[in-house]
């Protein structure tokens, strides 16, 4: 007899509910006004789970074997994980935007022996196939996604809708540890090869604690388009969606221009926010109705302080900030802290360290290290013993993060570690600058980064605004350089104007710096400088 908590083990929470309030359309999935919505109830996302979980044993998946997820959001991502929990087997998601060289090391890395992909993603399955001897199926959602391959251009390939036609046979649900491995998700990789963080179906489950934490009232509708191949959508808005039985809405893929649209139609009143996502919802034109929306609350992680009140202001929306990485580590402010503080922490240690290790006074910024209450930190990456010892070192996780308190034990982030932008003497803070650019009428997304000083001072590095111009704006360097300095400090102007089409970002909406830096460095024509 199964002695599984119920709330703990994904499969067996979502079956309790398809039993409880099986036409609870807990899952929407709207269109963009392209195509109609796909809108899931507890029985049916439960049912096509276990469509989908036959199919993975009729491909010979044992508990503990791993296949990739390569989508966007698509309510089959959220069924395939619900059939992951029922075969125990692990499922390891994957940016859709990732091809060549990273989409073949994360699969094989994580020895893969199947992929559930997007159509508009075969091309790139296609071009690893012969890098990626483990991969041995692959089970392709048919998109309305125009250029998509059909799905016999891949040798190994076959549709997912047959499988999702077929009779419903349910399946035994494999296991009843909270803590047995239910997915991989790897960092970015932005200072070295990307790493995977192995994580527990009960994790996932549990982080439907933070519904309770930012108070989700009970007619809570919350809305994200950030991708669910990222912890944030999983653990922020999936999980307590579906344990609290809220009816989500998600899109595709994140649309700033859509974004307040999307809320009033469906009446959504909190969605997630990235520091990035936050400067290009904030550089849209200002319009007459901004305020009038049912959001409630944005909760955010990077909020820029220096537009943290005029977002709150300009949308009428109160902006709850936190800090949390899919390693671990919580702090929240939940509106009670200061402007620029993600909080304090949540169930768990939290200070700040020199290289030495000494706790940091107030004011000084030191590294950010956490531990639960009364526990070690605990870590464990795929395959890589070594760096999760390295990662709780001492028993605390090293979050890598730049911070400081105040004398009241508020926490601030800086910067990265190694990412930090001193100019002139002065460590910039690239919020700053990004709001003040993020205002000009010409300007509809930026992001600030630091490159190599002219001056080959040593550790100093020079300001680059990279900037997305509004459709039929005209660009005028001077008078945006001349804005940049009316709202900042002289040694936060930014010396170089990087005109790009896009800012290219991850699954989080993270702005990938190190593409923009190489284009800086091998194409100047879009650089302008002052």
């Amino acid at each position: 007899m199964r002695t599984a908590n119920p709330q703990l083990i994904v499969a067996d929470m979502m079956t309790a509910f398809a039993e409880a309030n099986p036409d609870l359309d807990v899952l929407t999935f709207e269109g963009a006004g392209v195509r109609e919505d796909e809108v899931r109830t507890n029985r049916q996302l439960v049912d096509n789970a276990h469509r989908i979980a036959k199919a993975l044993s009729d491909r010979g998946m044992e508990p503990g074997d791993r296949f990739a997820l390569l989508m966007q959001n698509h309510p089959e991502f959220v069924e395939t994980m619900i059939a992951a929990s029922i075969t125990n087997c692990v499922i390891v998601p994957i940016d859709p935007r990732t091809r060549g060289d990273k989409l073949a090391y994360t699969l094989n890395n994580s020895n893969c022996k199947g992929i559930l992909c997007a159509d508009y993603a075969l091309a790139q399955v296609n071009d690893v196939l012969g890098r990626t001897p483990e991969l041995g199926w692959a089970l392709v959602l048919e998109s309305d996604e125009a250029g998509a391959l059909p799905v016999s251009d891949c040798a190994i390939a076959s549709p997912l809708r047959e499988v999702l036609a077929a009779p419903l046979e349910l399946q035994e649900i494999r296991t009843d540890d909270p803590m047995s491995p239910f997915e991989i998700i790897y960092t970015s990789g932005t200072t070295g090869d990307p790493k995977g963080v192995v994580m527990g179906g009960g994790r996932f489950c549990m982080s439907s604690m933070v519904a309770l934490l930012v108070g989700w009232a009970d007619d809570e509708r919350p809305y994200t388009g950030l991708s669910l191949t990222h912890g944030n959508a999983q653990l922020l808005t999936l999980s307590p969606a579906l344990a609290h039985q809220k009816r989500a809405v998600f899109s595709r893929k994140f649309t700033k221009s859509r974004l307040w649209d999307i809320c009033r139609k469906y009446g959504c009143t909190v969605f997630n926010l990235l520091g990035g996502m936050t400067t290009a919802i904030y550089s849209e034109p200002i319009k007459e109705n901004d305020a009038d929306n049912p959001v409630r609350r944005v909760f955010s992680a990077g909020m820029p302080s220096g537009i943290w009140e005029r977002f709150a202001k300009r949308f009428d929306v109160q902006v709850v900030e936190g800090y949390g990485a899919v390693e671990g580590g919580f702090a929240l402010n939940n509106g009670d802290g200061p402007v620029g503080s993600f909080g304090k922490p949540v169930g768990m240690e939290m200070k700040i360290v020199d290289e030495d290790g000494n706790e940091c006074p107030p004011g000084v910024q030191g590294e950010l290290i956490s531990r639960p209450l009364g526990g070690e930190a605990e870590v464990e990456y795929f395959g890589n013993k070594d760096a999760s010892e390295k990662k709780t070192w001492g028993g605390w996780l090293r979050s890598g993060d730049v911070c400081h308190t105040d004398e009241d034990g508020w926490f601030y982030f800086d910067y990265r570690k190694g990412g930090g932008i001193r100019h002139n003497g002065d460590f910039v803070n690239p919020g700053f600058v990004e709001a003040v650019v993020a205002e000009h009428p010409a300007v509809t997304d930026v992001f600030v980064y630091g490159v190599t000083a002219a001056s080959g001072a040593p550790g100093e590095k020079d300001v680059v605004a990279a900037i997305v111009l509004a459709e039929g704006a005209d660009f005028d360097k001077d008078a945006l350089f001349e804005h940049c300095k009316r709202g900042l400090e002289p040694n936060f102007v930014p010396s170089h104007l990087q005109v790009v089409a896009e800012i290219p970002k991850t699954a989080s909406e993270k702005p990938q710096e190190r593409f923009l830096t190489a284009a800086f460095e091998q194409d100047r024509s879009n650089v302008h400088s002052r």
